[in-house]
């Protein structure tokens, strides 16, 4: 499974799942351009990781909500790395509100955030990749939750849901220019946007019951799937997602 000479962009890619992704790929082979829009150390904590593994890495401050800022975080990896062969949309947050609670301000940052930027961040991603003439991989991010209602976080599985589509849209429509696109579905994973959870000993002894192998994922495990993605053995898979959830969409109504 070896990205040598391949070029990636990993969006909120300096923690959580984005920084085990980055790892991933670079342990692969790939350079990686790591988009960031806080804790500038940990991005060049980073580098220096990716950097020991014989690949090139550089930090991008980039707010992906702003289509100016994607097409800025395109030009410099094209400029500083050559070219871009994968793109991963997997910066996100959630704001744990329900359908009567949420305002319009939660729901329009989960949406740019989110889903704005996986749309504009697949064209953009795109159109470099149509220039370069070879094809391409676009990997989102998304969550069990494209497909499976959350009571009390109601923005972020819209937005999880519209990913599904854009997935789905944007691989039938690219797929005759050599790039696919995938969605990546995680489940329960042990990052700090689930704090909350894992400092709550009830509460994870409730998700590890529901879950079949009775445990959280790791972001390694994630981000080792999206390496495969990025792959040539995945070169057959386009329009689709590749849920990572032990199997806890099919074994819980719902948590």
């Amino acid at each position: 499974m070896s990205l040598k000479g391949k070029v990636a962009i990993v969006t909120g890619g300096n923690s959580g799942i984005g920084k085990a992704i980055t790892l991933a790929l670079a342990g692969a082979g790939a350079n990686v351009a790591i988009d960031y829009v806080a804790n500038e150390e940990a991005t060049e904590d980073l580098e220096k990781q990716v950097a020991a593994l014989g690949d090139q890495a550089i930090g991008v401050d980039a707010d992906v909500s702003k289509v100016s800022d994607l097409q800025m975080l395109i030009d410099r990896t094209v400029k500083e790395l050559g070219r871009l062969d994968v793109m991963v949309n997997n910066a996100g947050i959630e704001t744990r509100t329900s359908v009567l609670e949420t305002t319009e301000a939660q729901y329009e940052k989960v949406m740019e955030i989110n889903l704005k930027s996986a749309f504009f961040g697949t064209q953009l991603a795109a159109k470099q990749m149509i220039a370069q003439g070879s094809g391409g991989r676009i990997i989102n991010i998304s969550s069990v939750h494209e497909d499976w209602p959350m009571p009390g976080n109601a923005a972020y599985c819209l937005s999880k849901g519209g990913m599904r589509m854009l997935t789905r849209q944007a691989g039938l429509e690219l797929g005759p220019h050599n790039i696919t696109v995938v969605g990546v579905g995680p489940g329960a994973v042990a990052t700090p946007i689930n704090t909350s959870t894992l400092e709550n000993p009830e509460k994870m002894k409730v998700l590890d019951a529901a879950i079949p192998l009775g445990r959280m994922a790791q972001p390694e495990e994630i981000g080792s799937v999206v390496a495969f993605l990025a792959s040539d053995g995945a070169s057959y898979l386009n329009a689709t997602t590749v849920f990572v959830d032990a199997g806890l969409m099919h074994s819980s109504p719902g948590l």
